[in-house]
C-alpha cells in the first residue's frame, strides 16, 4: 500500500469526507534538500471537506489531521499541506 492510499484511508475513516483529493507534490520539491530527489512520497497536499469541520477554527481542522497522520510525518513524510473545508465553505479547488 502506498502512503499516498494510506493517507487516503485513515482520512476516509475518520473524517467521512463528502470530498478528499490527496495528491503527491513530490515532483515539484525536487532539489530542495540534497535527500529531497523528487521520486517517492515525500511532499503530500490534502484537500478534504468534511461535516467534522463544522464549528471547528482552522488551526483546530489542521491539528486533527496532523494528528492523525503524525505516524506517516515520523516514518518520512517531510510536508505535508492541509487545505480542510466544512460543507458549504468555498474553497479554492
Amino acid at each position: 500500500m502506498t502512503l499516498q492510499t494510506r493517507i487516503e484511508a485513515k482520512l476516509t475513516e475518520a473524517f467521512a469526507p463528502e470530498r478528499l483529493d490527496v495528491i503527491n507534490e513530490s515532483h515539484l520539491h525536487a532539489g530542495h534538500q540534497p535527500d529531497i530527489t523528487g521520486m517517492g512520497e515525500t511532499h503530500m497536499r490534502v484537500r478534504i471537506v468534511s461535516a467534522k469541520f463544522a464549528g471547528m477554527t482552522r488551526l483546530a481542522r489542521h491539528r486533527a489531521i496532523t494528528e492523525l497522520l503524525k505516524p506517516e510525518l515520523d516514518a518520512g513524510l517531510h510536508a505535508l499541506a492541509v487545505e480542510p473545508a466544512a460543507p458549504g465553505e468555498v474553497t479554492r479547488w
